[in-house]
């Protein structure tokens, strides 16, 4: 199974358009060591011809354009791109929906019935694409049973429900039901490789860690350094719980959890414009190597 990552920030990408914390400052100037990142998602492929697209970021055009491996080749009008699941319903993993509206057929889209829910009510982007191509949608069952993608065979998925947040607009915000979040468990049947990928993590629990001590590889929410980061940095009101994020540094936080498991490659994703782990030489970023915990970057490779 190859996974290649697209974006590894989180929503607004880094820089963020409108911010100049010492982060955003710091890459436009050139004063710290770090790249730019688009927003969440990864793209897998179990033959490196036909490829399952993790949500949809905002910026899924130019992260095409970065990828040849998903960029037309045999037709006047092509992908590679076989079909699209989606972990939440969050914006910064759907709006990209509406930049593949010119696709020549309906997308095979694969989610939860949460999610659905809210792409037809709160934020109807799939009643929108009906008015192009339309959606084919396929519901992601939540019971943990295994399920297949249609051009995606000999990869096993899992949906596993997270303890999150659902998105502003969601009918159940403050009122999560199973679904609104998940992780996804992938299995190569070929190599039997394992990858668990959870881009939103609210709390942990023994059923993850269970998922994440199976695994060969660990994809894991890594946007906030500290719960009250975007607090301290006076551009925000709320805290990581708040927004469904479980912080890295503190007791029981994703770092403390991630080091005492042994087995798995262990990564973090969509991490925020004010994590100061974008920073390669930031105290945090070498605690991290310390306790061998890589932090994703856009274009990074992984094999499993």
């Amino acid at each position: 199974m190859r996974i290649h990552v697209l974006g590894s920030g989180a929503g607004g990408g880094f820089p963020q358009w409108n911010c100049n914390c010492p982060n955003c400052s710091g890459l436009r100037r050139g004063n710290i060591h770090a790249s730019a990142r688009t927003q969440s998602s990864i793209a897998i492929s179990p033959n490196d011809k036909d490829w399952v697209l993790f949500n949809a970021s905002p910026d899924i055009r130019a992260q095409i354009e970065s990828f040849p491996a998903l960029q037309p080749a045999h037709h006047i009008r092509d992908t590679a791109i076989r079909a699209i699941l989606l972990v939440d319903a969050q914006i910064d993993h759907t709006t990209g929906l509406l930049m593949l509206r010119e696709h020549t057929a309906p997308w095979d889209i694969y989610c939860t019935q949460a999610v659905q829910q809210d792409l037809t009510t709160g934020f109807p982007i799939f009643n929108i694409l009906g008015h192009f191509r339309g959606v084919h949608w396929h519901e992601v069952p939540t019971d943990r049973t295994a399920f297949e993608i249609l051009g995606a065979e000999g990869l096993s998925f899992t949906a596993v429900p997270l303890k999150s947040e659902a998105p502003p607009y969601s009918p159940h915000r403050h009122n999560t039901v199973p679904g609104d979040n998940i992780g996804v468990r992938v299995q190569d049947s070929h190599t039997g490789g394992t990858l668990f990928y959870a881009p939103g993590l609210g709390a942990f629990d023994e059923e993850v860690r269970g998922y994440m001590r199976e695994a060969d590889c660990i994809l894991v929410d890594g946007t906030l350094w500290t719960d009250d980061e975007m607090i301290r940095a006076g551009i925000g009101e709320k805290r990581g719980q708040e927004m469904g994020h479980l912080d890295q540094s503190g007791r029981g936080g994703i770092v403390e959890t991630l080091s005492a498991l042994k087995g798995p490659r262990k990564i973090l994703i969509h991490i925020n414009n004010t994590n100061p782990i974008l920073d390669e030489d930031s105290p945090e970023h070498r605690a991290l190597e310390r306790v061998g915990i890589e932090v994703a970057y856009d274009g990074m490779e992984i094999k499993v």
